[in-house]
């Protein structure tokens, strides 16, 4: 029987085996016994954590979707300007999808998206597009801004994709760069 843990870090626990389980199999294929059986717990612990197995992919699903825009945000605040804001910020979504690959599975490449937990994925989507408008510095207006800040999201998203379908053959660093001068390029010319 694995060591008692605090509430706090098995609820991380199951979140993280969750997150694998969840990415190998689906959301639909995946049950709260195969769960609980990859923890290392009884299903009655897992159930003490989230009450059914939706609320454990909801929950899933938030989690990611914050651990991604803190990456972000956390790049972007340490750039030197705005060109490298973009950069930092692209590459550092890259890293993210690189490191946690199944992460990225679960928010952006499941069947799930267009489904039951679209609402949970978009909104992934605002918050960090939330994040990046008040990054945009031009002279336009707040929805212009807005547009825009998705814009880069739905970029980020679409490069994401083909570049781990296509077994990730460039690094991060250097996709965040290509991407982020596709971007900076199309932001400079924005205007009014």
């Amino acid at each position: 029987m694995p060591a008692r843990l605090p509430a706090v870090r098995r609820r991380r626990q199951l979140l993280d085996v969750a997150l694998e389980v969840f990415a190998r199999q689906g959301y639909h294929s995946t049950s709260m016994d195969e769960v609980a059986e990859a923890a290392g717990v009884t299903k009655p612990v897992l159930y003490q954590h989230f009450d059914s197995k939706r609320e454990l992919y909801r929950e899933l699903l938030t989690d990611v979707g914050q651990r991604l825009v803190e990456e972000v945000l956390k790049a972007t605040a340490s750039a030197s300007g705005p060109r490298e804001q973009v950069e930092a910020g692209f590459g550092a979504y890259f890293r993210f999808v690189a490191g946690q690959e199944s992460a990225f599975r679960i928010l952006f490449g499941g069947d799930e998206r267009e489904g039951e937990f679209a609402e949970a994925v978009r909104r992934v989507e605002d918050a960090m597009a939330e994040a990046i408008t008040p990054l945009i510095e031009a002279d336009i207006d707040d929805d212009h801004r807005r547009l825009l800040a998705y814009g880069i999201v739905g970029l980020a998203e679409a490069a994401s994709r083909y570049w781990v379908v296509g077994g990730r053959q460039e690094d991060p660093a250097a996709l965040g760069r290509r991407i982020g001068q596709l971007a900076w390029a199309g932001l400079r010319g924005v205007h009014r």
